[in-house]
C-alpha cells in the first residue's frame, strides 16, 4: 500500500530502528518510545487491522510477538510487559496497517502506560451476560 508508513518502513523508503526481521513481519523501536524498549511487530503483507488479517498471516505475526517480547524480556529485564493490539480508530489505531505494541514496564523508570479499567460488572447480571454470551457465540 503506497500511503501506509508501516509498508514504507518494511521497504526501507522510511528508516527505523529494526530489532527482528524474518520472511513475514518485522519489528522495530516505536518512536514514541511510551516506555523504555516499546517495539511494534508487524507483518509484511499489508493488512489493515486484526479483523481483516488472513489466519495464516496472524499466526505467523503473534509468533514474532511472542519472539520479540521474549527478547525485549532477556535483554531489558523489566518487570513486566504489555502487549496492546488496536482495531479502528475508535480504539486508538492511529496507523491502519495491524500492529502489535510489545511495552515494556518499569516500576522505576520512564513509564508513560497509562491504561485503567474501569469495570461496569454491575450492569451486567447473571441474564444479561448468558445473553451477550449467546448473542457473540451465534454471530
Amino acid at each position: 500500500m503506497t500511503d501506509c508508513i508501516f509498508c514504507k518502513i518494511i521497504s526501507g523508503a522510511i528508516p527505523s530502528y529494526k530489532v527482528y526481521e524474518d520472511a513475514y513481519t518485522y519489528a522495530f523501536l516505536d518512536i514514541s518510545q511510551v516506555a523504555k524498549g516499546h517495539t511494534l511487530v508487524v507483518p509484511k503483507k499489508h493488512s489493515q487491522d486484526l479483523l481483516e488479517t488472513e489466519p495464516a498471516v496472524l499466526a505467523q505475526v503473534i509468533t514474532s510477538v511472542q519472539k520479540v517480547a521474549q527478547m525485549i524480556d532477556a535483554t531489558l529485564q523489566p518487570d513486566g510487559i504489555n502487549i496492546v493490539q488496536n482495531n479502528r480508530a475508535f480504539a486508538d489505531q492511529s496507523v491502519f496497517h495491524l500492529h502489535f505494541h510489545i511495552m515494556p514496564r518499569y516500576q522505576d523508570d520512564i513509564d508513560g502506560f497509562g491504561y485503567k479499567w474501569q469495570t461496569h460488572s454491575d450492569a451486567f447480571d447473571a441474564d444479561a451476560m448468558t445473553a451477550l454470551a449467546e448473542q457473540i457465540k451465534n454471530a
